[in-house]
């Protein structure tokens, strides 16, 4: 039998995009698709081929669902999920409201009180290729940003063999206009975004850097600050970090190389790059794939880490159905290959 799956927010960016990869899921079953236009149909709304029915999330709540994707912002995701959970259903939330354990930390950065702090304790970082054992045994999993995704699959591997100085980490991300979601923003509009390139956020203020430096600081041992500094590119979807690292001594970049190849050896969707080649993002749009590249400086002791992904899939959708797969005890890439 097939998995009777949910999605709450199912007309944003991501609900359109776990439409698309759940049509093709040979063993999930979209049996409800909740979003504010409750009553239409998601093709009478958005320009898509999906003629998927809109219910309400109270008509979600008694679908009798396996497994339900909260695709909403943080913050409105809350009482979903907590709704959910009350109820046995496994929940992937997509939104940054369980991504933080420290609660004072994600009310600063998110600017709003957690009203679920007691679910915290059962929810699991989402990034498989780390924490796949805890995700297929938990009933709550926190979904990863998608500019943390690129930045800790660059970084986990120098990070993991204590190889870099943890105080001089630059992250310099890129992102298409679709990451800030559906919402009507100047910045995002097409004649301001078009033919453009901008920085925002920059500083130590992105709402990211707190996800970032809490997984860096985790995943090491140590407290872990970085600069990260966020662009606009003029494009839908797409994303790509470059981190610059400096090395504790001097190294050899093939080995570095060797490193980076062992570690995601039995990834499925991580592909690490020959020497020479770099990372794009044409060669992840549309795939749940994350490609990075390793450009050595060795004069410099400077390593530097590009990791490419779409934001859509592998930084969000594409992921949380990777996730869902592990929690269903499916094939990890089923639907994504």
């Amino acid at each position: 039998m097939k998995k009777r799956v949910g999605i709450i927010g199912a007309s944003g960016y991501t609900g359109i995009e776990l439409i698309r990869i759940l049509n093709r899921h040979p063993h999930a079953e979209l049996a409800a698709a909740a979003a504010l236009e409750a009553g239409q149909s998601l093709s009478d709304i958005i320009p898509c081929p999906f003629d998927v029915p809109l219910v309400s999330a109270e008509e979600a709540l008694e679908a009798g669902l396996d497994a339900v994707f909260c695709a909403l912002p943080s913050g409105p995701s809350l009482k979903f999920v907590r709704q959910f959970r009350s109820r046995g259903v496994k929940v992937i939330d997509l939104s940054a409201d369980f991504r933080i354990r420290d609660v004072a930390v994600y009310e600063k950065y998110y600017k709003m009180k957690h009203t679920a702090p007691e679910l915290l304790g059962e929810a699991v970082y989402g990034l498989p290729e780390v924490y796949r054992d805890r995700v297929r045994t938990t009933g709550l999993v926190a979904n990863p940003g998608c500019y943390p995704t690129t930045v800790l699959l660059g970084l986990l591997p120098l990070i993991s063999g204590g190889e870099i100085d943890l105080d001089d980490i630059i992250i310099d991300a890129k992102s298409g206009v679709s990451g800030a979601g559906r919402k009507l923003e100047n910045n995002l509009l097409f004649c301001e975004a078009n033919e453009n390139f901008t920085p925002y956020n920059i500083g130590h203020v992105h709402r990211h850097l707190s996800e970032i430096e809490e997984q860096l600081s985790v995943y090491s041992g140590r407290p872990v600050a970085v600069t990260f500094c966020p662009h606009l590119l003029p494009m839908s979807q797409g994303m790509l970090s470059t981190m610059y690292v400096k090395m504790k001594r001097p190294f050899d970049p093939a080995e570095i190389h060797r490193a980076y190849r062992n570690k995601f050896a039995e990834e499925p969707f991580v592909r690490i790059l020959a020497p020479g080649k770099l990372a794009s993002v044409r060669m992840v749009a549309h795939t749940n794939f994350c490609a990075i590249s390793l450009t050595a400086v060795p004069e410099k002791n400077l390593l530097i880490v590009s990791s490419a992904i779409d934001n859509l899939i592998k930084g969000a959708s594409g992921q949380a159905v990777q996730n869902m797969n592990l929690m269903l005890g499916l094939p990890e890439t089923m639907g994504l290959l």
